[in-house]
């Protein structure tokens, strides 16, 4: 199976406040040009995304500085669903969940609210959870929220520590709750989070899927069933 994990890149969608709004529309179209052609006006952080390290600081790696194992790996999920609006997230609770070589993803279940003024209020990590992050050899990060440090904030400490590991965060991500029920019932998950190949970029939208597999009796691998996609 596997599960979408992008939000739709539209006209008017979500951003951070003070990024770029987003602008699609048609630039070219069969009745005029013979061909359909969108025009599109966006910035690199917009709808679901990966930092990279150079997002926070001018000497840190761009995005096309990464290797690619920074966005294919399996996965590991902490539910942090059921905190107060603008909560910390706390070290204890992504402990249980940090291995190191896995894409740590953060299911706050503040996804359901995009769209909505209510989004900015959501959890974040302290930068204490960050630490832990980065001392267990975790180099990618995703939370289903606008920012893994407060919105608006005045620092960015949770980027700070994970960027300067050289580690990517992928934010805006969507049906992680799917997941973390995945991964209650024994299933393996891969996750994909490739994004557009920006020379030099802070960050760039990525089309973020998961795989989920049921692990057999003889691994992980065990299966023979297709692969179901799911869009919604």
């Amino acid at each position: 199976m596997i599960i979408d994990l992008s939000v739709p890149i539209e006209t008017g969608m979500p951003v951070y406040p003070g990024d770029p709004e987003v602008e699609v529309r048609p630039a070219l179209t069969v009745a005029a040009e013979g061909v359909n052609v969108l025009g599109l006006h966006l910035g690199s952080q917009s709808g679901t995304h990966v930092d990279a390290p150079y997002h926070v600081g001018d000497g840190l790696p761009t995005l096309d500085e990464l290797p690619l194992d920074r966005f294919v790996g399996p996965a590991e999920v902490v539910d942090a669903r059921g905190l107060p609006p603008r909560s910390p997230i706390p070290a204890a609770l992504v402990a249980p969940r940090l291995r190191a070589g896995t894409i740590l993803l953060i299911a706050t279940g503040w996804a359901s609210l995009w769209g909505s003024e209510d989004y900015l209020a959501h959890p974040y990590l302290t930068r204490e959870a960050a630490e832990l992050i980065v001392e267990a050899g975790i180099r990618t990060v995703g939370i289903d929220a606008l920012s893994v440090d407060p919105t608006p904030a005045e620092d960015f400490p949770g980027h700070r520590v994970l960027c300067g590991a050289h580690a990517v965060i992928a934010e805006n991500l969507r049906h992680l709750d799917r997941l973390v029920d995945h991964q209650g019932a024994g299933h393996e998950i891969e996750v994909s989070l490739l994004p557009l190949r920006l020379r030099g970029a802070d960050g760039a939208p990525v089309r973020a899927v998961a795989r989920v597999r049921p692990r057999g009796p003889h691994g992980p691998h065990d299966t023979c069933s297709d692969p179901i996609l799911r869009k919604d």
